[in-house]
């Protein structure tokens, strides 16, 4: 009060012995006002016809009891895994996010209810290996009604945000499309502030460890569901705990997007048909065709989706390289070979198409590939190659003169070898046809297609 009198005394040029009077009658004006502006508040507060906000009340969600039995073997769940670049986009059922759920990091008891007795048998293990003090993962599951965090104590799932933010999250992974198009896609969060007792090194350590564990038994689970996966390893931490109001504690190690396949892998269900071997077909029968991909990092849509076409087109596909067995993409899926390069014989095919992917470099200056090019084109047959393995093509000497097409890199390569660059998505002149990329794989696929038809 009497620094608040000095400073009126400061301030107004009146004499000394008016200032109490009027700093009195100031002070009893500010509370008033102030008395008034709390009433005001109050009373919009409660007032009935203020607008509400329309955000739905965040929610906890008790899952279903987990299955824990099934009817596919270890064994099974290996061969059987889809790892795929897209899936449908179709909700996954709580039936199956409690089984994920359960699989990454529930426990195989359930918490004992109130006024419950504890069982006098031993009480199960947990799937995680550690107790709860030490485990420092968590798991967010973003579905397309929003993003959960999982109690694991509860088998429950707590609702952080109601808002589909997949479409968002895709921008922040190198494999935006199965980001986007998951039933759910399930971030592996961790924190090295749960093990205090160990250095920071071994902590670290620690939960990268259990990360890989907890991965591997969601991308299990998912094949008894009969759904697909697709791991995601790269991508922007800072983005992914923006855009899922991640605490600042917990970083993003891994993500997992989880749905119902949108493309059939050939190691998936029965590819006899598709992945029949040269030497058990008719050449009296269905068109046939051989698709050469690199030894790793072949292109999955590139691949995958020219076979589903040609598939559709009731020709017969299968998958050759420089090595025999599963090989996986540029965006993690996986395809079998089962032709290795150099037992391919151009004769038993209607058409060789090359895939591209960073792969397919090491066919630019390999003789059998180069032979391969060469006999396809003496021979009538249709041979196509896409993204950058147009190069193979121009290398082989296939080109000259002919109009083609192929990812921007390879222009220069093309040109050298006296083709017609266009820089079209697809080109096709005669029984060569080339194309861009990833982009132009429906047309790609088409063209073929209508090679094989005479068209």
């Amino acid at each position: 009060m009497k620094r608040l009198i000095i400073t009126e005394l400061a301030l107004s040029r009146a004499p000394l012995e008016t200032q109490p009077k009027k700093v009195s009658n100031r002070l009893r004006c500010v509370a008033k006002w102030a008395v008034l502006a709390i009433f005001l508040a109050v009373f919009v507060a409660v007032s009935p016809g203020q607008r509400r906000s329309r955000v739905a009340p965040l929610r906890i969600v008790q899952l279903p009891e987990p299955k824990l039995t099934s009817s596919t073997s270890f064994e099974d769940a290996l061969v059987k895994r889809q790892i795929l670049p897209r899936f449908t986009g179709q909700p996954l059922k709580s039936e199956q996010i409690s089984q994920l759920a359960w699989a990454g990091q529930g426990t195989a008891e359930r918490p004992l209810q109130p006024g419950a007795l504890p069982q006098s048998l031993p009480r199960a293990g947990r799937i995680q290996p550690l107790p709860e003090e030490l485990r420092p993962i968590n798991l967010y599951f973003v579905m397309p009604d929003g993003i959960y965090v999982y109690n694991p104590n509860e088998h429950s799932l707590r609702q952080t945000s109601n808002q589909d933010v997949r479409g968002a999250l895709a921008t922040a992974s190198i494999n935006p499309e199965a980001v986007a198009t998951a039933g759910c896609d399930i971030i592996i969060t961790g924190s090295v502030r749960s093990s205090t007792s160990r250095s920071s090194i071994k902590a670290r350590r620690l939960m990268l460890l259990q990360a890989g564990q907890i991965a591997q038994n969601i991308q299990l689970q998912t094949v008894t569901l009969e759904l697909a996966f697709m791991p995601i390893g790269d991508f922007d931490t800072r983005i992914v705990s923006r855009i899922c109001n991640i605490t600042r504690t917990l970083e993003p190690l891994y993500m997992i997007c989880v749905g119902y396949p949108a493309i059939q892998t050939p190691a998936t269900t029965d590819q006899t048909q598709v992945n029949t071997l040269p030497q058990e077909k008719k050449r009296t029968g269905p068109k046939t065709a051989v698709l050469i991909i690199g030894g790793e990092n072949f292109h999955d849509r590139e691949l995958f989706e020219t076979m589903r076409a040609l598939g559709s087109a009731n020709v017969q596909a299968v998958i050759a390289s420089s090595q025999i067995g599963v090989i996986r993409g540029m965006l993690g899926a996986v395809a079998e070979a089962r032709l290795l390069l150099n037992q391919l014989r151009v004769d038993d095919y209607d058409a060789i198409v090359f895939i591209g992917g960073t792969g397919a470099r090491e066919y630019f200056n390999n003789p059998i590939a180069l032979d391969i090019a060469r006999a396809a084109a003496a021979k009538g047959k249709v041979l196509a190659a896409i993204s950058i393995a147009p190069t193979i093509l121009a290398n082989a000497g296939v080109l000259r003169g002919i109009r083609a097409t192929s990812f921007l890199s390879e222009r220069a390569a093309l040109e050298q070898a006296g083709a017609i660059y266009t820089n079209a998505p697809v080109e096709r002149d005669q029984q060569i046809i080339t194309a861009t990329g990833p982009i132009a794989v429906a047309q790609f696929a088409g063209a073929i297609i209508e090679a094989l038809a005479g068209r």
